[in-house]
């Protein structure tokens, strides 16, 4: 197997184009590889940190983004019961970050305009409609096998490293053998988008809204045009029934009662779990994203989490290449793992835990907690540097 200073990537979602774009950017000659014949344009994340939109400025990216979506430097936590509202400005982080706010931009919008300038690259080669089949390393490199979805051609590709990004259902941390570790939720998530002006019906409305309720907790998100409403149904409700007009009507009217129908421009069910890979790497394969970490979507940190992934790896992998011992790149996984456990994992998990709160000791609790953190500026602060994933960020860097 030849050496070569290639960096082979295995999806092309949010991570892995970032991924190859910021190598690519530095000289690296980088094979993206993704069964898709195009990047998808799924309705799936569609925020974007504060400390993501700083590194995502880095790479050229964020001034094109922001005229396409929403500054969204206010998000609320509302009591659906009793009507309260607590309302955290992230633009209290100033002089910490370049971009005090969330952006509301659905990620497919920055997908293609990673795509585009990847396609420009001499140094890049993408491969789409190809699925990994078989992956080989040693001492020397990685040699991937794939095949086409459309004919079945198959092809190899070498390189020194491998980068897994393709997702929760990763093709190549199973062909490593590599554990996904933690659970499955017992309930569905619904996420239905309507272009209803929900701001019109609620005071001072937010971007960002997480809506907590014993019976059945929402979400509200705004992205230009349109909103996003998700919310956690019964495992035992039959899918058809879920997507029904019937049901999805009754839904949005328990939060908005409207005359007439809701127009809906899309609809999705999925299942939501916590889980963490065993090994970030193993050799010279490594996994970054939903490859390596999933999370329920309460605080929208499992796409910024699966950039800063990728952007700390592709650091490393770079020093590496420019003479850095190679046990740099163990660093990766002990800075990752690490913060996906403590932040992430810990994070949305009460987020969740918090948003369905039964019984009136447990909610009165979480909103006692919502007033002295609204009450107290320092601890507003904290609150706000931890729920923009900042504080991982540091923490991460402080492990050696």
């Amino acid at each position: 197997m030849s050496v070569t200073d290639k960096v082979m990537i295995a999806g092309a979602g949010p991570v892995g184009l970032i991924g190859a774009l910021q190598l690519a950017r530095k000289g690296v000659q980088v094979t993206l590889i993704e069964p898709l014949t195009a990047p998808a344009e799924d309705l799936r994340a569609s925020t974007f940190h504060p400390p993501t939109l700083d590194m995502l400025d880095d790479l050229g990216l964020t001034e094109w983004m922001l005229p396409r979506g929403l500054k969204s430097p206010v998000f609320q936590h509302r009591d659906r019961p009793t009507g309260q509202v607590f309302s955290f400005d992230l633009g209290l982080l100033a002089g910490e970050v370049r971009h005090p706010y969330r952006l509301q931009c659905e990620q497919w919008k920055m997908m293609r305009r990673v795509a585009e300038l990847l396609a420009e690259m001499p140094n890049v080669e993408m491969r789409f409609g190809e699925r990994v089949t078989r992956v080989e390393q040693d001492d020397l490199g990685v040699r991937l096998c794939t095949e086409a979805v459309e004919g079945g051609a198959r092809r190899q590709h070498a390189g020194r490293f491998l980068i897994g990004c393709d997702g929760a259902n990763s093709a190549i941390r199973k062909a490593m053998g590599i554990e996904f570790e933690g659970m499955t939720y017992p309930e569905k998530f619904y996420c239905v988008t309507t272009p209803f002006p929900f701001e019109e019906h609620f005071d001072n409305l937010s971007n960002v809204n997480y809506v907590a309720d014993p019976d059945q907790w929402y979400v509200l998100l705004r992205v230009p045009e349109l909103w996003r409403v998700l919310l956690p149904v019964a495992d035992s409700m039959p899918d058809a029934e879920i997507l029904s007009d019937a049901y999805t009507e009754q839904s949005l009217q328990r939060i908005v009662a409207k005359e007439g129908s809701y127009q809906v421009r899309h609809r999705t069910i999925y299942r939501v779990h916590q889980r963490v890979a065993t090994q970030y790497r193993k050799g010279r394969v490594f996994l970054a994203g939903d490859s390596a970490h999933i999370n329920n979507p309460l605080g929208g940190m499992g796409m910024n989490g699966g950039v800063h992934d990728v952007l700390n790896l592709a650091e490393k992998m770079m020093a590496v290449m420019g003479g850095a011992d190679d046990a740099l790149l163990d660093r990766y996984e002990r800075q990752r793992r690490t913060v996906c456990y403590r932040y992430v994992q810990a994070q949305t998990a009460r987020n969740k835990a918090d948003m369905e709160a039964k019984g009136d000791a447990a909610r009165e609790q979480r909103l006692g907690e919502m007033r002295r953190l609204i009450d107290d500026p320092v601890a507003t602060r904290e609150f706000l540097i931890k729920n923009s994933m900042l504080a991982s960020l540091r923490d991460a860097a402080a492990i050696e």
